[in-house]
């Protein structure tokens, strides 16, 4: 199994939409709080639509906590600051991609982690970012290609 962690998501529809992408791809979810909106909020829930219960959810206090308690094996912090690119990996199961909030991204202590590798989605130079919803299906796939879609159809 995959994880995916959001540290401190701001945008609820993006993460309505990892909700689905999780439940469909039997990855663990980790939310890392603060969350910029309320678990409630009927934009989430319209976007996660009825996936919320296929979807394995876990909430973390901070980032400390979430290192600690996680589960993953090694983690894969995405950021437009790397060099390394994400299908340069060798994706293996219990692996974590991190995904930092919409507007600013990880900030450098978590980058700066001895537990993280820093990967990149290539872009045209002078790019932004991707959205972020679109950017974890991306990374997650590349992940699954790599073990074969193990338990996929």
């Amino acid at each position: 199994m995959f994880h995916i962690a959001l540290y401190e998501p701001e945008i609820p529809p993006n993460t309505g939409n990892i909700i689905r992408l999780c439940a469909n791809t039997g990855t663990q979810l980790h939310l890392i709080h603060p969350l910029g909106f309320d678990m409630e909020v009927k934009a989430l829930r319209r976007a996660g639509l009825d996936y919320h219960e296929w979807a394995h959810v876990q909430h973390h206090d901070d980032f400390t906590s979430f290192l600690k308690n996680s589960g993953c094996q090694r983690f894969f912090a995405l950021t437009t600051k790397a060099t390394d690119h994400h299908h340069q990996v060798d994706y293996q199961a219990g692996d974590c991609l991190l995904f930092g909030p919409e507007t600013r991204g990880l900030p450098d202590e978590v980058l700066s982690s001895d537990a993280c590798h820093n990967i990149r989605v290539p872009m045209k130079p002078g790019s932004r970012s991707l959205n972020l919803s679109n950017t974890a299906a991306l990374v997650l796939y590349q992940a699954l290609y790599h073990t074969g879609f193990e338990g996929l159809l």
